[in-house]
C-alpha cells in the first residue's frame, strides 16, 4: 500500500512572502497541490471559483461548519467566512498526494488539534527582520506610519511563536526559501513512505549544523528571546 500524503502548512507573517514562495514551490514540484480555500466574500475581478477560492453563500459555509466538515475557519472584519475543508484534503492525501497551504498561525493552531504531525507538517516562513517587514509594508503603501508600526507588532507575535512549528524557513532569498521546503517534504516523505526513520532523521542531521546557526542569527534580528 502507497504512504498516504502529508498536509504541508505554510504560515508567517503579512509580507514574508508566502505567495511567492508557494507559486515558485508548485510551478516545479510533482505530486504536490495547493488547498484552495472557502470564503463566503464576492469575487474579485479575475478570481476563478474552483482556481483562487471555492466561493460559497453564508448558508451553505455555516452548514457545512455545524457538520463538521472544516479542519479551520475563521471570520475576517466581523462578515466574511473562510475555512479549510476536510474532505477534499482527506481524499487526496489518502491517494497519497501532498498538499500545501498558505495558513495563519491561528489556522494551523486549528488543523494541527485535527491533523497532528506527522500527518500534517507545519513550516514558519519569515521575513529576515523587522526593518525589512517594515520596508515591505512600506512599499505596498496606501497606510500611515501608525498602522504599518501596528502590522509590525503582530507579526512580531506571530515570529515569537516559532517553537510551536515543526520548521522554520527563513525567506532571505526566495530560491534558498523553495530548496528548503522542498528538502523538508523529501525528509518527510522519507520518513512516510518507511524508508526507515534514519532517513528522514539523517536529512535533519545533515543540516542541524546551520540550521542552528541560522536560527540563532534569526532570534538575534527578531529580538525572540528578549
Amino acid at each position: 500500500m502507497s504512504a498516504k500524503g502529508i498536509f504541508f502548512l505554510v504560515a508567517g507573517p503579512t509580507a514574508a512572502g508566502k505567495t511567492s514562495v508557494l507559486k515558485t514551490l508548485l510551478e516545479r514540484a510533482k505530486g504536490l497541490e495547493k488547498d484552495i480555500s472557502v470564503t463566503t466574500r464576492a469575487p474579485r475581478p479575475g478570481e476563478a471559483d474552483g482556481r483562487d477560492y471555492r466561493f460559497w453563500t453564508r448558508e451553505r459555509f455555516e452548514q457545512r461548519l455545524k457538520q463538521g466538515d472544516f479542519l479551520e475557519h475563521a471570520v475576517v472584519h466581523g462578515m466574511d467566512f473562510y475555512g479549510t475543508l476536510r474532505g477534499p484534503i482527506e481524499a487526496r492525501l489518502d491517494q497519497g498526494v501532498d498538499i500545501i497551504k498558505d495558513i495563519d498561525v491561528q489556522g494551523v493552531e486549528q488543523v494541527r488539534a485535527k491533523m497532528p504531525y506527522p500527518r500534517s507538517v507545519a513550516i514558519f516562513l519569515a521575513p529576515p527582520g523587522p526593518l525589512e517587514l517594515l520596508d515591505r509594508f512600506r512599499s505596498r503603501g496606501g497606510e500611515t506610519e501608525e498602522a504599518l508600526q501596528r502590522r509590525l507588532a503582530s507579526a512580531t507575535k506571530e515570529v515569537r511563536r516559532i517553537g510551536e512549528y515543526d520548521y522554520l524557513v527563513w525567506n532571505e532569498v526566495i530560491e534558498s526559501a523553495v530548496e528548503e521546503i522542498e528538502a523538508i517534504r523529501r525528509a518527510e516523505r522519507a520518513r512516510s513512505e518507511g524508508r526507515t526513520q534514519d532517513a528522514a532523521d539523517a536529512a535533519r542531521t545533515a543540516d542541524a549544523a546551520r540550521r542552528e546557526r541560522r536560527e540563532a542569527a534569526f532570534r538575534k534580528a527578531w529580538h525572540v528571546d528578549d
